[in-house]
């Protein structure tokens, strides 16, 4: 397994020896970036990237909006794609801004932050007192000069997934300005369909609020109604199946999957991430966490866990470790050529759910 890195699967595999790190705090930081809009107090140089893409995009326009005034295209500058050329950004952010205090420069999906970049990270040490620099990116390797050079200059923010607490906050704001209620129980069926994108989330909400025009109480009826699943409530559903050892529903729901167009592969990772998750919360269990500190240290959603210690009480432990091997051994078969990947999953399925 040495030499398999790069593969998803095995990734997963070796999630299980990261077992008790906690998540990284980001409030924090964005609580900052919201200090320095409020303030009128800004850095010269911002890096915005994270998986939370809503959060992301609702600050970088918050950013925008206050650093720029309305109207204003002569020192307002937006580069964008991977083609940027670092002397033209230096060139730009060395004109003085014209008739006004400020020249702002917004960068998004360059790569600077992954790939190589000339010039650049020696800039970040003399920037303009005038001058602020927002990158937006997608990729970033956080062991790159342009990462380390703006981390010494200027502000990070990381806009990771929310945890459930905070989901449900926001969500009931929402609700209660709509003049709408929820039980805890349709919450967390509405949270399970939705995931935890904050994006998603907006938009089957603003589904929902439409289809309950005139009601106070939101209902389960109503959810299942109008809320459009993600593809992992299809892994979640198919994960159910085989633990319950219900071979038809499995694979049917696997052949659903693919009529998605979800390529077989990743239904695998998918797959073993579940089992290897099940794994986890079994061990924590074991050395006597309860589920809301299991919550806590896997950044699984609590109703989660409470699924996955389930499904864990239906296994041994060795099991689970089996499970997650074989789906790590059929990887390596489906690249080697020594078996199909749609074939190879559906094989799996039979072994897991007989």
């Amino acid at each position: 397994m040495e030499g398999r890195k790069n593969s998803d699967v095995f990734s997963v595999w070796k999630i299980h020896v990261r077992i008790g790190q906690e998540k990284p705090e980001r409030e924090s930081t964005m609580k900052n970036l919201q200090e320095d809009i409020q303030n009128q107090n800004f850095k010269k140089v911002y890096l915005l990237f994270g998986e939370e893409k809503y959060l992301l995009q609702q600050y970088r326009n918050k950013l925008e909006k206050a650093l720029v005034p309305e109207g204003d295209t002569m020192n307002f500058s937006l580069f964008q794609g991977k083609k940027t050329e670092p002397r033209e950004v230096i060139e730009l952010a060395e004109t003085m801004p014209f008739f006004a205090d400020r020249r702002v420069i917004f960068l998004e999906d360059t790569g600077f932050f992954k790939n190589q970049c000339q010039d650049l990270p020696e800039y970040m040490s003399e920037l303009p007192d005038y001058l602020c620099m927002v990158f937006v990116e997608d990729q970033i390797d956080k062991r790159s000069r342009m990462y380390k050079a703006v981390k010494k200059y200027g502000s990070i923010v990381e806009f990771g997934q929310q945890d459930t607490k905070t989901l449900i906050r926001w969500i009931l704001g929402i609700l209660k300005r709509e003049g709408k209620k929820i039980t805890q129980r349709d919450m967390e069926l509405f949270l399970e369909k939705t995931g935890t994108d904050m994006g998603n989330i907006e938009n089957e909400l603003e589904k929902l609020l439409s289809y309950t025009m005139g009601k106070e109480v939101i209902s389960g009826e109503d959810i299942q109604a109008v809320c459009t699943g993600q593809i992992s409530n299809h892994i979640f559903d198919m994960l159910r199946a085989v633990t319950e050892k219900k071979q038809k529903k499995a694979l049917d729901l696997y052949y659903d999957l693919l009529a998605l167009k979800e390529p077989p592969m990743r239904i695998l990772f998918l797959l073993a991430r579940q089992f290897n998750l099940i794994w986890q919360v079994k061990e924590l269990e074991k050395e006597g966490y309860d589920q809301s500190r299991i919550a806590k240290r896997t950044g699984l959603q609590p109703f989660v866990v409470r699924n996955y210690s389930a499904y864990g009480r239906r296994y041994r432990e060795e099991e689970l470790q089996k499970i997650v091997k074989e789906c790590v051994d059929t990887e390596e078969k489906v690249k080697t050529g020594r078996i199909g990947d749609t074939l190879s999953v559906e094989l799996l399925l039979i072994k897991f759910s007989s």
